[in-house]
């Protein structure tokens, strides 16, 4: 293992057998492209081998930060020295920054493939930190390597890799979603995209309840949408897209989350300017769930569910069947709002800007829509939510988010 500063380089050998073994050391200047040149040798005698684990292969032959690091962005990392302790088999690294870095990280163990290895990794990049959460499915030795460029930048470069020891290795059941983008949670890209005071700075969010609510706050010319996916569903009844729900408010964003059951989530939050038409990735999040929650959906949104409308009341998206069911819902610049479902029932607007009044589900089966005129020279209605007509117990569909 060699380890490089300014004007130091250490060497730790760990011969594989007894007997007499020849190092030699080659070098050449930091910032040259010329060939290696032989600098000295030493003879090593073992008279007894150590039995230890072999290490992971390491391509960019140094180990701990990069000779030249401070002039890749980076000023300290939060681990010294190149061997890191994953004791119960995770590990948080950061990296102070000069300026704004993006960075890509690797991680190499003898048993880990590379679609698993991008379960065991997240990744957030603020103005002046780097982190990497890592986690390890198997006991040993780890090379976990950082790349980072400029935010103009073409090329990533090597500037640390690490050795990674986990004594006591995690589930592979409690391993991150597929899919991550190197932006999880609140920094540079979220800031970019004009949302500001997250809620929640870091990229994962543990849940007793099986919900939560992310907020930001955002500029007016924003619109944000956001996923929700689970590498192995088991008992939604219903698609994921039905357990978010984004709200724009004046100032701010509200993306809400139930869960139908436990397990480990990505929510992916995307957005687009009133200039662009298509959305585009922001950051994700990843929420992790061990007890058993069982919320029912939120009702199907439609693209007309803009900045400001509100739902307040019914909050779940599944109704108890044959049942009376107050609504309370925002819906700016609505001329009318109604409820279409086994009958057509008007809302009424209060002086608050509320549309409100009773609604009849009707039988298990139907549809309750939410919709709204917004001429009112036509006599057109758009639908804004739709909401599903269940049995059951009322209990059981009450539980909302």
């Amino acid at each position: 293992m060699m380890t490089v500063s300014e004007n130091n380089v250490t060497i730790k050998v760990t011969p594989p057998t007894q007997g007499l073994f020849d190092l030699m050391i080659f070098a050449r200047h930091a910032d040259s492209r010329d060939p290696y040149s032989w600098v000295c040798s030493y003879q090593i005698q073992c008279l007894e081998p150590r039995d230890g684990e072999q290490l992971p292969e390491n391509p960019f032959n140094f180990w701990g930060l990069h000779q030249k690091v401070r002039d890749f962005g980076i000023k300290e990392s939060s681990h010294k020295g190149e061997l890191l302790a994953a004791p119960q088999g995770t590990l948080l690294l950061t990296l102070q920054t000069s300026r704004p870095l993006l960075a890509m990280y690797e991680l190499i163990n003898k048993d880990l493939d590379a679609a698993l290895s991008k379960k065991c990794l997240a990744a957030q990049a603020e103005e002046e930190k780097l982190s990497c959460h890592v986690l390890c499915p198997f006991q040993g030795y780890y090379r976990l390597s950082v790349f980072v460029k400029d935010l103009g930048g073409n090329t990533f470069r090597n500037a640390a890799n690490f050795l990674v020891r986990c004594l006591k290795p995690l589930n592979q059941n409690e391993l991150f979603p597929s899919g991550l983008s190197m932006h999880c949670g609140s920094g540079i890209s979220s800031s970019h995209h004009g949302l500001s005071n997250p809620s929640h700075p870091s990229p994962i969010i543990t849940t007793k309840l099986g919900k939560c609510n992310i907020t930001f706050h955002t500029t007016p010319e924003l619109e944000v949408t956001a996923s929700l996916s689970k590498d192995k569903v088991i008992n939604a009844k219903y698609p994921l897209e039905r357990y978010v729900l984004v709200t724009h408010l004046r100032t701010k964003v509200s993306v809400c989350v139930v869960l139908p059951e436990s397990g480990i989530y990505k929510v992916g939050l995307f957005g687009r300017s009133k200039d662009h038409k298509d959305f585009t990735h922001i950051c994700d999040y990843v929420i992790r769930c061990f007890s058993s929650p069982s919320w029912p959906p939120f009702p199907r949104v439609y693209s007309l569910w803009r900045r400001g409308c509100v739902l307040l009341e019914p909050r779940t998206g599944v109704l108890q069947e044959q049942s009376w069911v107050q609504f309370r819902v925002k819906v700016p610049k609505a001329y009318q709002v109604v409820t279409l479902g086994q009958e057509k029932t008007v809302l009424q607007q209060t002086p608050n800007t509320v549309w409100e009044g009773d609604v009849f589900t009707g039988a298990a089966g139907m549809q309750v829509k939410l919709a709204a005129k917004f001429n009112q020279h036509c006599s057109s209605l758009e639908v804004i939510l739709a909401f599903d007509v269940g049995g059951g117990s009322p209990a059981s569909l009450e539980r909302s988010g």
